[in-house]
């Protein structure tokens, strides 16, 4: 169960983070994003550096109405966020392929998020280790009171990024193939399969 730190339920939304392609599909529901994120943890990271676009793929994780990941301190995307700059952060889960009788309208049932966000370094040493705590403790119940605390020097090497979500949107599609008529009767299985063959 998500749970909602924030009075607002829903995100802000703008022409930059509105759906427009199937809107129907689309969200801008707090409970929907964070249950994504909650389930993933894997975020790609997108910014701009000297004119150039980068996409890097990191570990993002929920603390409250919060988004946090770790880099080395003074890494570039530290000091872009401590700078203001904005970034866009995606999430996207394929849960099903999707095979229709005709080779158009393949498609896939999946669940999506784009979040544009502004961020820094935590400073506070309390909300360092809450917030490393959630994730260790998401990932195994318990497991915080098991293992060695991070001392001075990974501390000192290590920064936490503390993210605000601004505005974005939350996609999905669900459901069997959307066959033309005339196809119904083509003598080829449609349906849907797992995206993943080890599920």
């Amino acid at each position: 169960m998500v749970v909602l730190d924030s009075a607002k339920s829903e995100l802000s939304v703008t022409a930059k983070s509105r759906v427009r392609r199937a809107a129907k599909r689309a969200s801008y529901r707090r409970e929907d994003i964070y249950r994504l994120v909650d389930e993933l943890k894997l975020g790609h990271i997108g910014f701009t550096q000297d004119g150039e676009v980068i996409v890097i793929p990191m570990t993002v994780w929920r603390h409250g109405d919060f988004l946090y990941f770790h880099v080395a301190n003074k890494s570039r995307l530290q000091k872009l966020l401590d700078s203001g700059q904005q970034v866009c952060i995606s999430f996207a889960h394929y849960d099903e392929w999707v095979l229709a009788k005709s080779a158009f309208h393949h498609s896939a049932n999946y669940r999506s998020a784009v979040l544009f966000c502004r961020g820094a370094r935590v400073q506070d040493p309390e909300e360092f280790d809450a917030v490393f705590k959630s994730i260790i403790e998401d990932i195994e119940p318990g497991r915080w009171s098991q293992v060695r605390a991070p001392n001075t020097q990974e501390r000192k090497g290590t920064a936490l990024m503390r993210l605000t979500i601004e505005e974005g949107s939350f996609k999905s599609r669900t459901g069997a193939p959307s066959d033309n008529k005339e196809d119904l009767d083509l003598p080829v299985w449609s349906g849907t399969k797992p995206a993943c063959p080890f599920k």
